[in-house]
C-alpha cells in the first residue's frame, strides 16, 4: 500500500489522465466505450489507450470487451481505497475534519408529508429526450415531483417529432420548452433532490455545484434526433424513446424514496439507468 498509493496519485497528476478519470467517476457505474471516451475529451484513439493503460495498471480501471468494442470504468474500490487511504490519519478519531466529505443526508432523512421531490433532468438540447422525461413523470406522479428538464447547449426550439409523439400520448405540450441549464445553477434556483442526464454528451460534461447535493444517476438513451430515414422510421425511433423513459419513469415514481437511505435510493436509481432497452443507449 505504501508503494501503491503514490503511484496511483502519480499517475492522477497528469492532468489528462485525471480528466478521463474524473469523467469516467461521473459515468459511474457505466463501462464507457473507448471511441466515446476519446470524442469526450478531444483524444486521438493512441494517446487514449496510452492514458487508459496508465490507469489500468494502477488499478484504478476495469476493462471489458464487448463485441469489437473495449469498454472502461472505474474501479470503485480502488478509488475508494486510495481516498480512504489519504484521510485515514487525519480523521482517525476526529470524523469531524472530514464531514465536507462525508455522504450527504437523504433525500428523506427530513421527512415534510407536503414536499415535493424536486426532479431535473438534462440532455444536450433539451428538445426530445428530457422534455419527453419531464413530460412523463409530471403526468405520471405530478402529485409527488416537482419535474424540470433543462440542455447544457438547449435547441431554439423543441423536436417536431417528439411535441407529435407527446400530443399522441395525451401530454400537455402547452408549457414545454427548452432551457438552458444555468437557470438551475442560480441563487434562486430550486434545490433539487433527483438529477438525471438522459444524453451520453451531457454526462460526459463537467458536472456543475449543485445546491443540497441531490442524488444523481445517468439513465443516457440514444439521440432520436440522430435517426436517418423516412419520417415513419424517425417517428418510430421517438415512439421507442418514449417507451424507454416511461419505463424508467414508471420505476423511478413507484420507488419508496421516504423509507430508503441514501445509499439504497442511489443503488436503486442507478439500476433504474442500467436497466437500457437492447439498442437504445449510445
Amino acid at each position: 500500500m505504501e508503494t501503491l498509493i503514490p503511484s496511483r496519485l502519480s499517475t492522477l497528476g497528469h492532468p489528462q489522465r485525471l480528466a478521463l478519470f474524473r469523467l469516467l467517476m461521473r459515468r459511474y457505474p457505466d463501462r464507457v466505450p473507448a471511441t466515446e471516451l476519446a470524442q469526450a475529451l478531444g483524444l486521438k484513439p493512441n494517446t487514449l489507450s496510452t492514458y487508459v493503460n496508465a490507469l489500468m495498471q494502477a488499478g484504478l480501471l476495469s476493462q471489458e470487451r464487448v463485441g469489437t468494442s473495449l469498454r472502461y470504468s472505474i474501479d470503485m474500490e480502488a478509488a475508494r481505497q486510495t481516498i480512504d487511504y489519504l484521510l485515514h490519519d487525519c480523521c482517525r478519531g476526529r470524523p469531524e475534519i472530514c464531514d465536507p466529505v462525508a455522504p450527504p443526508a437523504s433525500v428523506a432523512d427530513n421527512p415534510e408529508p407536503d414536499r415535493k421531490y424536486n426532479t431535473l433532468f438534462i440532455c444536450t438540447g433539451n428538445s426530445a429526450r428530457s422534455i419527453f422525461a419531464e413530460a412523463i413523470l409530471r403526468d405520471l406522479a405530478g402529485d409527488r415531483f416537482e419535474v424540470y428538464s433543462a440542455g447544457t447547449k438547449p435547441c431554439s426550439e423543441l423536436n417536431p417529432f417528439a411535441l407529435k409523439v407527446l400530443e399522441q400520448k395525451g401530454h400537455d405540450v402547452s408549457a414545454l420548452q427548452s432551457k438552458d441549464i444555468t437557470e438551475f445553477q442560480s441563487a434562486t434556483a430550486p434545490v433539487l433532490d433527483f438529477v438525471f442526464t438522459v444524453c451520453n454528451h451531457a454526462a460526459n460534461e463537467e458536472c456543475p455545484s449543485w445546491k443540497g447535493q441531490p442524488i444523481t444517476a445517468h439513465w443516457g438513451l440514444s439521440d432520436p434526433v440522430k435517426v436517418e430515414g423516412s419520417a415513419s422510421q424517425k417517428s418510430r425511433a421517438f415512439d421507442r424513446t418514449y417507451d424507454a423513459l416511461r419505463n424508467r419513469m414508471t420505476g423511478f415514481a413507484n420507488l419508496p424514496i421516504a423509507s430508503l437511505d441514501r445509499l439504497s435510493l442511489q443503488r436503486a436509481v442507478d439500476e433504474i439507468g442500467q436497466s437500457n432497452e437492447k439498442g437504445m443507449t449510445e
